[in-house]
């Protein structure tokens, strides 16, 4: 039997047995039980091998122990910090293991216990359900509150795609990965594969299809084959029928990748070149040889489209003047969308400061992108895909060369679409091809219109009409109409007069009633508005009204009234006789949709009002308004005109925001009061606001009302417009001023925030109380599409804090606590603290964000290295934090830290059942019988 040596000590009772080459006593660890008395210990040379081999043996009784054979008293080490903590050789670390000279919190002294995974303290606890809560209400409201309504109608086609084979690998590397189509409509294109009009691309949108041109492009088709061939003027004027192309991307994922955008972009320039070679083949084209060979392509993007379509002209394969028109449709051009892929992030900025820089130069001739113009149009509310705010794109362009505009806005279609409604929706795609064919002009190489000759076509079409933006034909018209009254007329309305008429033809024949213009030198800004449930006449129409702006006009002696295109003749028998040259206002029409009793949504399909409006500087020249009713038997219909004071009919309110939050805003209409009243409310301009609107009733007496109250909701920048009819309350939400959105181009006029423009009916004569509430409801879902990103991505932080937490407990400690343990810590220490600091940070950022942009010679520290020759504009000051440019939401930075922490908090619990369930499972599954065999268990 082998002796231990005579220095060596053991512990009692089956303890571990701790080797020391210098001192013989029993050295204490942090993890070893309470010793016993040292005089009540065993000698170590008493114990028997069996006893060290784990077996108890019984010593002999009566035994003696030997005075040098007994233990040394037990002694403390020398020094406890040359012990703590100390794991020495030949232990086995235990969970509970402390430290406790470095505890850093109370709660963290030895335990008798390992940590519990499962614990839930109160704070963690009121975390989580205050993040239930909020996020319930975010949801709900995003789901059920301040929604529009959707109100496109179904359009109807039969389509049918040729692929161009011919475009391979020997025009572009991509021939293999992508394809390129040629769109013909089935019943009009019927075995006609060759070009004839005037080239149209359509570039689909992330993940999208080549067949989704089919919409537009068989409208395209009908609208030219039933109505623009048979125009003998639109086809002398350069009108020609469209060839759509589209391309296969095999649905792609443009908006997660950058490299694919770039691929797109490129083989998007390979294929326009083989397009236009198309043209100049007599094989491949029926074009009238007179004609020149096109050299620029109409681009349509949907989507992530339209950023391909703007890269395209920053490619290197870009021949220029190729494009000349984009219109893109749910585009985010403002940011990406998803920023998580720094590729995509890295490429929008090389696309949007390229377009920047061109559009900032003082030349035409140093700018690149002159001759392009770029329609960015956004669905509004309805699109939960990209939100709409991004389809912005006055950080890119000048309004000489685009504009945004929301398709609730758009003339005849008044209704807000969703990411792919969009693509299809009747009315919308109606409005884009009448545009279309309205610039188009093959008598130029270019196959447009000049630049300014677009933006006014696309203005009229897209634009309301009532924006300062939209040109008036009037002033640049020549009078076409000579108008021939009575000299003993009464039907000249008095001065500063309404003109009311309630029905057409009373008198069995056309009778013209004339409004005096004001003259030009009036001490108050004056206004015209006309509005009527009929259509107006254009000259040489036979209906039954015809508005003219009129001027005197002496026919002299040899003189011949053939000068006018139209000669209207109302003297009747009378000898004496008043002349007057007119013009006709059809063309400045305003449809408005149509209010009445039964009218619910503005996007109905029931003939609309017709409204006028001129500012008096744009009639100055006339003498007359003349209101001519050219029904010969009675019939219904109605009209009300008169020009009224800007003054009465413009209500600027100084409402604040904190205001508004606590009482609301109340307002009393006067009885007298003009037909329309602008209401503007500048302090509203923020898109994470939602409000409710209520309209008191007003009673119109026994002839009863004209027509109901019509109201529009609208903001200037960008172009977004609501209708609201027969309404008595409405849901007032806009895309104005919203997170993350950099700033404007060019510095522009500040906006007036939301107005809200009325139209009432004049001759209910009383009075009208408004009433205007923030909607706290409503506004919680605005949260979820600004800052679905953000809440996304703060929970990475409360994670972070959580892991240094405990890791920073593990370093101490040597024991690694629970993620509820550390989350629990989190909450009570770090994270109020960082997002205390956030949020101070947030409010700084705002501040300084919202005050006027210095003097390029000041010192910017971060922005050291720029040239001063360059723009001072800070495209990248919105995008930190929160992204919010108003002080006033420094809230909403502790209120996602809360919701992130919750969600985490909720996460981790989820992980944690769904992880005991599988183990229960796998244990059940993994269980033997008592009975197994012990050569079966090995």
């Amino acid at each position: 039997m082998r002796r231990r040596p005579s220095g060596s000590a053991a512990e009692d009772d089956g303890g571990i047995f701790v080797a020391s080459s210098t001192d013989s006593s029993p050295v204490e660890t942090q993890d070893e039980e309470p010793q016993p008395d040292p005089s009540s210990r065993r000698n170590p040379a008493s114990i028997s091998p069996q006893r060290l081999c784990g077996k108890k043996t019984e010593r002999p009784s009566g035994a003696e122990v030997s005075p040098a054979a007994s233990p040394r008293p037990w002694k403390p080490p020398a020094s406890a910090a040359a012990v703590s903590g100390k794991r020495l050789k030949g232990m086995i670390p235990l969970a509970r293991e402390t430290t406790i000279d470095k505890m850093p919190d109370a709660r963290l002294r030895r335990r008798s216990r390992p940590w519990s995974f499962w614990s839930c303290s109160p704070p963690t606890l009121l975390t989580f359900c205050a993040a239930v809560v909020i996020l319930f209400a975010i949801i709900r409201s995003f789901l059920v509150r301040q929604l529009d309504v959707k109100g496109c109608r179904m359009p109807g086609m039969h389509p049918a795609y040729a692929e161009l084979v011919d475009f391979d690998t020997e025009h572009t590397r991509f021939a293999t990965k992508y394809s390129l189509y040629l769109y013909r409509e089935v019943g009009i294109d019927d075995d006609d594969l060759k070009v004839n009009g005037v080239p149209v691309i359509f570039i689909p949108g992330n993940a999208g299809s080549y067949r989704q041109v089919r919409s537009i492009a068989a409208e395209a088709a009908y609208y030219f084959h039933d109505v623009v061939q048979h125009d003998q003027a639109a086809i002398e004027g350069g009108a020609r029928s469209l060839d759509f192309f589209t391309v296969d991307f095999n649905e792609d994922i443009t908006a997660f990748h950058g490299q694919t955008l770039l691929d797109q972009a490129e083989y998007l320039n390979d294929a326009i070149a083989y397009i236009l070679s198309l043209y100049h083949d007599s094989r491949r084209s029926t074009r009238d040889s007179d004609l020149p060979d096109p050299t620029s392509v109409i681009v349509l993007g949907h989507s992530m489209g339209g950023i391909v379509a703007r890269t395209m002209l920053t490619m290197p394969n870009y021949q220029s003047s190729t494009i000349n028109t984009i219109i893109t449709m749910s585009a985010p051009h403002a940011r990406p969308p998803v920023s998580f892929d720094s590729d995509v992030v890295k490429t929008y900025k090389r696309i949007n400061d390229y377009w920047r820089q061109a559009y900032s130069q003082k030349w035409a001739n140093n700018n690149p992108l002159w001759h392009v113009t770029l329609i960015s149009i956004a669905g509004g509310g309805l699109d939960t895909v990209v939100p709409s705010d991004y389809a912005s794109i006055s950080s890119l362009v000048p309004e000489t060369h685009g504009f945004t505009v929301f398709t609730s806005s758009i003339p005849n279609v008044w209704t807000g679409m969703d990411h792919q409604q969009i693509l299809w929706c009747d009315q919308f795609r109606r409005a884009v091809v009448r545009s279309l064919m309205e610039i188009v002009d093959v008598n130029r190489p270019g196959q447009t219109k000049p630049r300014a000759d677009r933006m006014r076509v696309f203005k009229k079409w897209y634009l309301t009409g009532m924006e300062g933006v939209v040109e008036k034909t009037l002033p640049q018209r020549d009078p076409t109409t000579l108008l021939t009254l009575e000299d003993n007329s009464n039907s000249i309305i008095s001065q500063d007069k309404r003109l009311t008429l309630r029905s057409f033809g009373h008198s069995r024949k056309p009778r013209a009633y004339l409004l005096p213009v004001p003259p030009q030198g009036t001490p108050r800004r004056k206004r015209f508005t006309l509005l009527t449930d009929q259509r107006l006449d254009a000259p040489g129409e036979s209906g039954k009204l015809e508005i003219l702006f009129c001027s005197v006009f002496p026919l002299q002696a040899g003189q011949s009234a053939t000068l006018f295109s139209m000669n209207m003749d109302l003297s009747g028998d009378s000898s004496g006789s008043t002349r007057l040259a007119c013009k006709n206002a059809a063309a400045d029409v305003i449809p408005l949709p149509a209010s009445t009793r039964v009218s619910k949504f503005p996007f109905e399909d029931t003939a609309p009002f017709s409204y006028l409006q001129y500012d008096l500087e744009n009639i100055a020249e006339h003498q007359f308004v003349a209101v001519v009713d050219k029904a010969v038997d009675p019939t219904s219909g109605w009209v009300v005109a008169e020009f009224m004071d800007n003054a009465e009919s413009t209500i600027r309110t100084n409402i604040g925001l904190a205001q508004m939050l606590t009482v609301g805003m109340h307002m009393r209409l006067p009885s007298t009061r003009p037909m329309m009243v602008d209401v503007k409310i500048p302090a509203l301009h923020s898109s994470l606001l939602a409000y409710k609107l209520s309209i008191g009733s007003q009673a119109c007496g026994d002839d009863g009302g004209l027509f109901t109250p019509l109201l529009r909701q609208y903001v200037s920048d960008p172009y977004e417009s609501k209708y609201f009819v027969n309404v008595r309350q409405a849901n007032i939400n806009l895309h104005g001023i919203a997170p993350f959105m950099p700033p404007q181009l060019k510095t522009r006029k500040s906006g007036n925030g939301v107005s809200l423009q009325f139209w009432f009916d004049p001759t209910c004569n009383t009075s009208v109380d408004l009433s205007l509430k923030v909607d706290l409801a409503g506004s919680m879902g605005k949260l979820f599409m600004r800052y679905r990103t953000v809440f996304a991505a703060f929970p990475l932080l409360v994670v972070a804090l959580v892991l240094r937490k405990q890791f920073s407990v593990y370093d101490n400690t040597g024991a690694f606590m629970s993620f509820s343990e550390g989350t629990d810590l989190v909450l009570r220490q770090s994270l109020p603290v960082v997002l205390f600091v956030l949020t101070l940070l947030s409010v700084s950022l705002a501040r300084a964000n919202s005050e006027p942009a210095k003097s390029t010679m000041s010192f910017n520290f971060f922005n050291w290295q720029k040239n001063e020759t360059e723009s001072a504009v800070d495209f990248t000051r919105n995008d930190l934090l929160l992204g919010s440019q108003d002080p006033f939401f420094w809230f909403l930075v502790p209120l996602v830290g809360l919701v992130s922490a919750g969600v985490c908090v909720a996460v981790h619990y989820i992980t944690l059942v769904i992880t005991h369930i599988l183990a229960t499972i796998y244990g059940l599954l993994t269980i033997r019988p008592g009975w197994t065999r012990n050569v079966d268990r090995k």
